[in-house]
């Protein structure tokens, strides 16, 4: 049996009133999602609780997943720094397991979510963690970057940008994609590790680009890019 990659799949889920308790078929790859428990799957780990304004989360995680201990620290200071204005629209750049997106879809019920990911086994968990917190109208989508993404416009774009996949990936995949997909008006909202402080001025300079360093606290930095 050959391996499957994202970029083949463009696997992508939709949750609402009726996709509850529904087990979707599988696509022509064969690949298939349940929207069941995962305490059976072979890669389950353990359930991480999060307190976000009061608000009770829970995300199920996955052995080889990203910040398996705890939602990380770089996702909750940048949930508890950005400035959202009642976005229609939100994209979670590299979801992972879903804490941003999903916190994000809980606090702004009226918008139309979207949790993006490489990695099919963080897409498989985003989807599950979508309906393990009641979370209506969100889809997950299994895409590298934002290649699957489309013309498709955002009002809100976060991202918890990954520190090894290169300056040039970053810049072009995590930066530049994501503000051409905002809509005017629109936000993009980012956290990175120290090491990227170097970088991210730099991006911002050669192409033109006002990006904000709005709060650094223990070895991470979030970033405000707004577009005009």
């Amino acid at each position: 049996m050959r391996r499957i990659r994202i970029a083949e799949t463009g696997v992508r889920f939709s949750h609402g009133p009726h996709w509850a308790h529904l087990r979707a078929k599988p696509d022509k790859f064969g690949v298939q999602f349940s929207a069941g428990p995962l305490m059976t799957d072979p890669y389950f780990k353990k359930s991480i609780e999060y307190n976000f304004q009061g608000e009770p989360f829970v995300f199920d995680v996955a052995e080889t997943l990203f910040s398996t201990f705890e939602v990380d620290f770089g996702t909750d200071l940048l949930l508890r720094t950005l400035a959202s204005t009642n976005p229609k629209s939100i994209l979670d750049l590299g979801c992972g397991y879903g804490p941003l997106g999903i916190v994000l879809a809980k606090k702004n019920p009226k918008a139309k979510v979207l949790l993006l990911d490489r990695d099919l086994l963080a897409v498989r968990y985003a989807h599950q963690n979508i309906s393990k917190n009641n979370i209506s109208y969100a889809t997950t989508l299994g895409s590298v970057g934002m290649e699957k993404v489309g013309t498709e416009k955002f009002d809100l774009i976060v991202s918890n940008i990954p520190a090894k996949i290169g300056d040039q990936a970053i810049e072009e995949e995590f930066i530049l994609k994501p503000y051409a997909a905002l809509n005017p008006g629109g936000d993009f909202w980012f956290v990175v590790v120290s090491g990227l402080n170097r970088l991210i001025p730099k991006i911002g300079t050669r192409n033109n680009l006002s990006i904000k360093e709005v709060k650094k606290r223990h070895g991470h930095s979030v970033y405000h890019l707004h577009r005009p």
